[in-house]
């Protein structure tokens, strides 16, 4: 698979697996991750129907198949980096979900290698997985094939403007508030040391490219008023101001300019 998927995507995996094994030792006990990771699962909980078969995109080390498996759905879930998918596998086993749960090192720009194509009742790709490619009208030209007509596909990407961060060029920060205006090039980033190049893609651009199969259901912002979860210890230091936040985005998110100005957006569209 490493002569055909891009050096790009090889250097993010490679990344991922060097962190997975710290990964949910970091990121599990945020609270705004948790904010994040539960706003999500209620977009999602809002549109897929019961026992629905799932394909998982960039799944990481497992957390939102395990928790979809264990509300009755199957889920085969898919990544490229093989230290997120060996801790995905533990996880399984521990919560004997073998039978809900199946596993392939697999790209996003390869889904035609997929050993399981489905057709799937959802297709579900969560925190900007998607980003660490230049190729996103691929990524999303392949999922009418693997998803039912009536299923359902939701996203979560980074946008091309952030709001909160933004505002960090009033801290001179001025290289983190831009970078998201990084263009074609994209922006650099790095984890465990090793560098990869994320893209941004405003929700025009997904329903652009994938307005031929499917329709528009939902677009709400995540972490627009809420901070991003790199704020870290907002949540424990403003707790009061943390939660007006919270209630006050999932009462806005689904509104502009609010659904597509935060670190992330959720966007979800039905098959035709």
């Amino acid at each position: 698979m490493s002569s055909t998927v891009s050096t790009n995507e090889m250097r993010a995996a490679k990344a991922f697996s060097k962190q997975s094994a710290v990964f949910d030792e970091l990121y599990s006990p945020d609270t705004i991750i948790q904010y994040k990771r539960q706003r999500v699962r209620e977009h999602v909980n809002k549109l897929i129907k019961p026992a629905s078969h799932i394909l998982e995109l960039n799944a990481g080390t497992g957390e939102d198949a395990v928790y979809f498996a264990g509300q009755g759905h199957t889920v085969h879930a898919t990544d490229l980096s093989s230290g997120m998918l060996d801790k995905l596998a533990i996880k399984v086993s521990e919560r004997n979900l073998n039978a809900r749960v199946s596993y392939e090192e697999c790209s996003y720009t390869m889904l035609e290698d997929l050993s399981e194509k489905g057709p799937y009742d959802y297709i579900f790709s969560n925190f900007a997985g998607l980003n660490c490619t230049d190729k996103m009208d691929k990524v999303l030209e392949s999922l009418s094939s693997l998803v039912k007509p009536g299923g359902t596909v939701t996203l979560v990407i980074l946008p091309r403007f952030c709001l909160w961060e933004f505002l960090l060029v009033l801290k001179g920060r001025f290289r983190t508030a831009f970078r998201r205006f990084s263009g074609k090039k994209g922006a650099s980033s790095h984890i465990e040391g090793e560098y990869f190049t994320c893209w941004y893609y405003n929700p025009s651009y997904i329903i652009k490219n994938m307005r031929n199969d499917f329709d528009l259901q939902t677009l709400e912002g995540l972490c627009t008023l809420v901070p991003p979860s790199y704020m870290i210890q907002f949540a424990e230091k403003y707790p009061r101001i943390f939660r007006s936040l919270c209630k006050l985005e999932q009462r806005w998110g689904s509104y502009r300019p609010w659904r597509s100005i935060g670190d992330y957006y959720m966007i979800s569209f039905r098959r035709k």
